[in-house]
């Protein structure tokens, strides 16, 4: 039996630190600047992200890898021996999935497997980090395959956004809804279902009170929650705020609390200020 090769793409957030541990292959996606394109997480920061759209005040364009990013990383896989594994973001956000499903076709069909996550960010990461310690212990990719199929439909992404602007640049909202936001102080939940985005509770006030009511929405006492491994996912916010959500999750029995910045083109579409807690639902 072949070793097995997980492979996934640059939206599932992952720190440098877990792909390393993990021997995660990643294949980038593009933020466009200017018409000059750079790949997320490699010649791109969140921070130099922000930058650009506060000097330019332009959201910059997100692109997919092309069908040829994932067969050379596909084929060098298989030339080394391995079989691969791939899961990416959602078919729904993205033509990711579709151009490493492209790519797939070209080679013989028992080397490679790939799943659409319907999901995004570490929603995508928790089930990166389950098939790498499946494959570490010597799954087969069969296995690893149908281990993470079923284990889909039970991982909840959910994120606060401090600030409508980013949605606003980018299509997401209209101009009064911006303003309302602006005036209310309103703080949406935005929540992955069906492997889309949708607009959750609505949270009013001062950003500490609005994070706290999003924690009690999302978690409530946790007794929903595999404590397993849970991620707190955020782009450019506070420590002491990510610190906070951290010791909470660990006190009501968290295994496994994961900090994890998002990426440019994550975080190009929520804007600074966004959090999240990411978890997979009990059996």
């Amino acid at each position: 039996m072949n070793r097995v090769k997980i492979i996934t793409d640059s939206t599932s957030d992952l720190t440098p630190e877990l792909l390393k541990r993990y021997d995660i292959q990643v294949v980038p996606l593009y933020v466009l600047i200017d018409d000059k394109s750079y790949k997320d997480g490699i010649e791109i920061s969140t921070e130099k992200l922000y930058e650009e759209v506060e000097k330019r005040q332009v959201l910059p364009k997100t692109a997919a890898p092309s069908m040829g990013d994932f067969y050379t990383v596909f084929s060098k896989w298989i030339e080394e021996g391995y079989d691969c594994f791939y899961i990416g973001l959602s078919s729904e956000l993205s033509a990711t999935y579709q151009a490493a499903k492209m790519a797939a076709e070209e080679f013989d069909d028992s080397r490679i497997r790939f799943l659409d996550s319907r999901s995004l960010s570490t929603g995508i990461g928790l089930l990166v980090l389950k098939a790498a310690e499946l494959a570490e212990e010597g799954a087969g990719i069969e296995e690893i395959c149908n281990t993470i199929s079923r284990m889909i439909p039970k991982v909840r992404v959910s994120f606060i956004i401090d600030t409508l602007k980013y949605l606003h640049m980018g299509g997401r909202c209209t101009a009064v809804q911006l303003l309302a936001s602006n005036v209310l102080k309103l703080r949406p939940q935005i929540i992955v279902k069906d492997g889309g985005m949708v607009v959750g509770a609505k949270f009013r006030g001062k950003r500490s009170h609005c994070l706290d009511e999003f924690y009690n929405v999302l978690v409530g006492d946790g007794s929903q929650i595999d404590k397993e491994r849970v991620f707190v996912t955020h782009s450019m916010c506070n420590e002491n705020e990510v610190s906070e959500y951290k010791e909470r999750l660990e006190s009501i029995g968290v295994e496994e609390v994961i900090i994890t910045q998002a990426g440019t083109v994550i975080s190009s579409h929520c804007g600074p200020g966004t959090i999240g807690i990411i978890y997979k639902e009990k059996e």
